[in-house]
């Protein structure tokens, strides 16, 4: 056999060998977000994390192939990574957090303008947005409402923060987890989707952020102050 035909024949085997080895890696990645999103059970999480990040647009045509629904690989990545983050996301206190809201949450009837930052919520009580800022600023978080991306990456720019909670779509979620993977990221899907006054699970976002802790908290720290007794 001539040189250059042994030559051809090694890279066909390595092609081949190199297609069975991502198929393996895909068919693991399947079966351990399964797991994950099915059963509620985390199962090597740096290899999910890495096949997800590394075989991210090939990882959802095979799950695609395999008929599972197209949101299925940025489930996995959102829950794997509020899964390794959480213990590290309670220690850091809430005023070196911040909240990224979507601006698709305002209502139709929002009057709040839209500035620098972000869109400056009036409290009009009509979405979800005035009910988690009124809860989460206390706490000592920082809440934005964006309106896209570039948006994320100023405030990103001009703010200090250990942490932060994302609420969007599973796509954008999952890409913003990602990309901000060094701040131990929270995420909480919205419950409907798509690009006006969607909807958002406002209780999963108070858990997520620790309120009801923090209430409880307040409260015992209120009982435990002592009553003044007048003495007549």
């Amino acid at each position: 056999m001539l040189l250059h035909e042994q030559a051809f024949q090694l890279i066909g085997e390595g092609v081949v060998l190199l297609v069975f080895l991502i198929v393996v890696i895909l068919i693991l990645g399947i079966i351990l977000g399964i797991i994950l999103v099915r059963k509620n059970k985390l199962m090597f999480p740096s290899v999910i994390i890495f096949i997800v990040n590394v075989f991210y647009s090939p990882l959802k045509s095979f799950a695609n192939l395999l008929g599972l629904d197209d949101a299925f690989v940025d489930n996995i990545g959102i829950e794997v990574r509020n899964k390794v983050n959480k213990t590290k996301f309670d220690r850091i206190s809430p005023e070196d957090k911040i909240i990224v809201l979507p601006h698709c949450l305002r209502s139709a009837h929002c009057e709040a303008s839209l500035k620098e930052t972000g869109v400056k919520c009036t409290f009009c009580g009509k979405c979800a947005i005035g009910t988690i800022k009124e809860k989460a600023e206390p706490m000592g978080y920082r809440v934005f409402i964006v309106p896209g991306s570039s948006f994320v990456k100023k405030i990103i720019q001009q703010n200090r923060f250990k942490s932060v909670v994302g609420v969007a779509c599973h796509v954008d979620l999952n890409q913003t987890m990602m990309a901000l993977s060094d701040f131990a990221p929270q995420g909480v899907l919205l419950s409907t989707s798509g690009c006006f006054q969607t909807k958002v699970d406002v209780k999963k976002v108070l858990e997520t952020i620790g309120y009801y802790e923090y209430v409880e908290e307040q409260k015992r720290i209120e009982d435990s102050k002592p009553i003044d007794i007048d003495i007549i």
